[in-house]
């Protein structure tokens, strides 16, 4: 299916989940799911932690990179490829890259947390700094790709990449006779399109919940007018959700129609989440992760009696923002 296909759907994307897991289990983790009684007590919901921030490269990032580079062809890999990302996807890239004896080159913004970009120095990644909106590195990467003859592997506006990350979807459906709400973190769309699509062609009652950061709520306003907007962000410790959607991106009418609701999430709000993760769960969770545990918080008693999952996304976050969060005053 072609990234630029409008007419990709959620039975598609089962489709795509269900071959990603074949092609990506030998290397890749089938994470843990960790009940939080601390939420539970707080929300009166049963609420279980998917923790993708303990899947290799630290990130669910992993599972599309995989599925992207094990889908090319002989020729295609043996060319190399050329990606773009704001740290997690680089790092899953870099790993699968090395893992598999492939070559890439990979566009960062100049705004990369500064802990993903030092953890892809020391992978050797070769890595090119752009001074721009992080979707608009894309941009710049993308092209790049094509006057070089190279595959160019979208962080998220890919089906196989879609496809990969949806295999969380999948682990979930077979670990879980039933559950009621998912909330996902959401940046360009990948990890909640790949879930969305996957369980509204086989759970459809299952509620999905996206959430993103009040700094950079590019996906949620485009839903909000029906089409991808440009928007600035602002700074926010979710760096890996801040930035610009890719214009055309496949991403988008798989929100539109299998996401039910967007929860929007200010920074005190994802500060608390982390402190509370590494509290009760001795985890360290990063900003992105943080979004689902603050969308459900914020959410109250809603979902009293359900069972919830939150996707804990990713694990990286710098040492001296961890330390600020947890010196918070109102830790």
């Amino acid at each position: 299916m072609s990234a630029s296909d409008s007419e990709y759907s959620a039975s598609d994307v089962a489709v795509d989940v269900a071959q990603a897991m074949v092609r990506i289990r030998p290397f890749v983790r089938e994470t843990a799911l960790e009940e939080s009684f601390a939420l539970s007590r707080e929300t009166g919901a049963r609420v279980l932690l998917k923790l993708e921030s303990a899947q290799v490269s630290g990130s669910f990032k992993a599972r599309g990179a995989f599925n992207k580079l094990l889908s090319l062809t002989a020729t295609e890999r043996s060319a190399g490829i050329v990606t773009a990302s704001t740290g997690n996807h680089a790092l899953a890239t870099a790993h699968a890259l090395t893992t598999l004896g492939l070559e890439g080159e990979i566009f960062l913004p100049t705004s990369a947390s500064a802990v993903k970009v030092d953890a892809l120095r020391a992978r050797g990644a070769r890595l090119r700094l752009v001074d721009a909106d992080p979707g608009a590195v894309e941009v710049v990467a993308r092209a790049h790709a094509g006057e070089t003859g190279r595959v160019y592997v979208s962080p998220y506006n890919d089906p196989e990449i879609i496809g990969g990350q949806g295999t969380i979807a999948l682990e979930l459906t077979k670990a879980l006779e039933s559950f009621d709400t998912i909330v996902v973190p959401v940046g360009g769309g990948g990890l909640i399109a790949g879930i969305s699509g996957f369980l509204k062609a086989t759970r459809p009652g299952v509620r999905v919940v996206g959430c993103q950061p009040t700094a950079s709520a590019v996906m949620t306003r485009s839903i909000e007018v029906g089409h991808l907007v440009e928007i600035p962000s602002d700074d926010s410790i979710s760096d890996a959700t801040v930035g610009l959607v890719e214009h055309g991106s496949i991403t988008f009418p798989i929100c539109q129609a299998c996401v039910d609701e967007w929860v929007l999430v200010d920074e005190s709000d994802l500060r608390s989440a982390v402190r509370l993760v590494a509290a009760h769960h001795s985890i360290l969770i990063e900003g992105a992760a943080a979004l689902a545990v603050a969308a459900l918080r914020q959410r109250g008693e809603r979902h009293r009696g359900e069972t919830v999952v939150l996707v804990l996304s990713g694990s990286h976050i710098g040492l001296p923002l961890l330390a600020s969060i947890l010196a918070d005053e109102h830790a």
